[in-house]
């Protein structure tokens, strides 16, 4: 029996699981949300599902597939119902939940089905739109907002409000609150500022732009929670065969979740009713605090050991945290240097350590299978972004090489290594083994590697300021130490570095 609106009533009420009422099946559409990803169903359509059952918010989404890749026919088939499990622990106890999520109305396919997502504009109900189309996502693109779609995803949100503009002659009322999710330092902020861009550009109407900028509310946001994907194959099929039905879309989730949505319009609150569902969001006029803990001590942790847990041989974060020496890596790593670089008048250091040792702790969830591998995806603009800010900060403080943090950035830069390339994509070699460079930039490093002298490409890559926004090359001895750890993983490797690093540290 596979999951569907129509076996519903068909399915066994045990505990631990929930199972919505029929009459949440046909709630109307409230919010337009650009991707289907696991994120976006693992957190946002979840609070959503949460405050359905409720009472509280009574409204279900309608979702834009933008990729070429993904799982509309999957939905289709199950009326667009999905199970999330979650685990982990919470209020010192242990937590295992089984949801069937019935917030999402349909998926539409925005390069096949561009008209009808137009004319959810029309639909005065829908006043909310929430994204995540990954950091790349929120970028300038020569886009035509004519297009049947737009390239971009700046270029779809324009034209649906430009829709929405016409539909409701540009009323104040018809405004639409706008809520990113990308892990990008203010999302909503970027996100006006390059439709408006975008706008200008397609030479739209001074009065529809003036609509963009005051009717409309583009919420910075923060989103906070492991989602890893599909359980492993022979947990799927025992949950499947305990549930009494299949289910294609089904994903985990640990316990902990948080959506903080900057906004200081009445209106918006109001419309984001479903925050009252769940403390995990939280609206506040000010987000910072949440940003920084949460980008640089769980997502830039992750980011500076993925690629030397990779070539560690360690598959998934559990798998790491259950290796005692790096386990003591991590921990070393950010409480020794990233959590230092957190503090700040706002943030205290009690704050940031608790916070930390909670991220450790979700690390350790035994329920979530997290792969490394995923967690390279767009590996230099996550870099960038979470890191860079942190090794100029630990200079600031310090003025000397943060070790965990240049061990880390060796391990990128031994991971962008590509050897070969073939259909525009670039794939590298571990163990006899290729894999796939999902980054943006793997072809700058598939040409610094053909230097083939690594005192070369370290150089070259750290003194990138296009790339990084400063030159890391002139920060005292971290290019010497760079490359140090990159000449030790090549020649030694991962597994000889951590034992000899974490004797140095007991000795």
């Amino acid at each position: 029996m596979i999951l569907s609106k129509q076996n519903i009533g068909n399915i066994k009420a045990q505990q631990g699981l929930v199972i919505p009422d029929k009459s949440l099946l046909s709630l109307p559409e409230k919010v337009l949300q650009f991707g289907t990803g696991l994120l976006l169903r693992g957190l946002p359509d979840y609070f959503i599902d949460k405050a359905n059952r409720q009472n509280i918010f009574n409204g279900r989404i309608v979702v834009v597939k933008s990729t070429g890749t993904g799982v509309t026919d999957a939905f289709e088939a199950q009326n667009c119902l999905f199970t999330l499990c979650e685990r982990g622990a919470g209020n010192d106890q242990k937590f295992d939940e089984t949801i069937i999520i019935s917030s999402i109305s349909r998926v539409l396919s925005a390069k096949d089905e561009w008209e009808k997502i137009l004319q959810c504009a029309a639909n005065a109900d829908i006043q909310l739109i929430i994204s995540n189309t990954t950091e790349v996502g929120i970028i300038l693109a020569d886009d035509n907002v004519n297009a049947a779609p737009p390239i971009s995803f700046p270029g779809k949100l324009l034209a649906f409000l430009l829709a929405r503009y016409k539909a409701f002659n540009g009323s104040i009322e018809s405004g639409m609150v706008i809520v990113p999710t990308e892990l990008i330092v203010d999302n909503g902020t970027k996100l006006k500022a390059i439709v408006i861009e975008l706008a200008e550009k397609n030479k739209l109407d001074a009065s529809f732009i003036d609509w963009i900028k005051t009717a409309n509310d583009f919420c910075n946001s923060l989103v906070d929670r492991i989602v890893p994907g599909k359980l492993p194959q022979a947990e799927q099929k025992n949950t499947e065969q305990k549930l009494g039905y299949t289910d294609e879309l089904m994903i985990m989730s640990e316990y902990y979740r948080l959506w903080a949505i900057e906004t200081k319009s009445e209106r918006s609150k109001a419309l984001l009713s479903f925050a009252k569902a769940d403390k995990g969001v939280v609206i506040a006029s000010n987000i910072t605090k949440f940003r920084e803990l949460k980008l640089r001590l769980l997502n830039g942790s992750h980011t500076l050991t993925c690629g030397f847990a990779f070539f560690a041989g360690f598959e998934t974060v559990k798998q790491a945290m259950a290796d005692k020496k790096m386990s003591i890596l991590i921990r070393e790593l950010m409480l020794n240097e990233i959590a230092p670089c957190v503090v700040t008048e706002e943030i205290g250091e009690p704050e940031v350590v608790e916070f930390a040792n909670t991220v450790i702790d979700r690390f350790y969830n035994p329920q979530l299978d997290h792969k490394w591998s995923s967690i390279t995806l767009n590996y230099t603009g996550k870099m960038k972004m979470r890191n860079v800010p942190l090794i100029k900060r630990y200079y600031e403080l310090y003025k000397n090489v943060p070790p965990f943090i240049s061990l880390g950035f060796a391990a990128y830069i031994l991971f962008m290594k590509a050897v070969k390339t073939e259909d525009g994509k670039y794939y590298g070699e571990f163990n006899g083994k290729s894999y796939l460079i999902q980054d943006p930039d793997a072809f700058q490093f598939y040409d610094y590697w053909k230097l083939n002298n690594t005192k070369s490409v370290v150089h070259e890559i750290l003194s990138n300021e296009l790339l990084w926004g400063t030159d890391l090359s002139s920060l005292h001895q971290f290019e010497a130490s760079v490359l140090e750890n990159l000449n030790a993983l090549m020649t030694t490797g991962a597994n000889a570095i951590l034992a000899s690093l974490i004797t140095d540290k007991k000795n």
